[in-house]
């Protein structure tokens, strides 16, 4: 995640270890969530939808460039800044995907996964029972 840096990334600015934890040192917004502010007023306009799409569009084509693949992208992991910029955080799950590569493992929020990967979890799930 380090090596991300995007104006639409949450920056990391550094990492500290110790032998019980991990602490990463992350760029403060204000903001709050994504889903708070959809939650909060409800429609958006065409012209902010517009805008919060390229906004996300540009991080994640960021991303996908350096084979980083974010998996678990959903509003609660889209943030704001106090102008309301998009800063996508929380790369957890995030792995490299090197071009012409299948990841082969789920993960991620159910609810917001695409429908390929529910049927794919349909079927190991149904293989598992028989």
């Amino acid at each position: 995640m380090k090596l991300i840096e995007h104006p639409h990334v949450l920056g990391l600015s550094d990492v500290y270890e110790n032998k019980k934890y991990l602490y990463l040192v992350l760029e403060h917004v204000s903001g709050g969530e994504l889903f708070d502010y959809l939650v909060k007023k409800g429609r958006l306009t065409p012209k902010e939808a517009r805008r919060f799409f390229r906004q996300i569009i540009s991080a994640l084509d960021f991303c996908h460039s350096h084979s980083i693949c974010h998996r678990d992208l959903k509003p609660e992991n889209l943030l704001l800044d106090e102008r309301n910029n998009i800063k996508i955080a929380d790369f957890g799950m995030a792995s490299l995907q090197p071009a012409g590569s299948l990841l082969e493992t789920s993960c991620g929020s159910p609810h917001y996964a695409c429908p390929e990967v529910i049927r794919v979890m349909l079927i190991v799930d149904l293989e598992k029972i028989h």
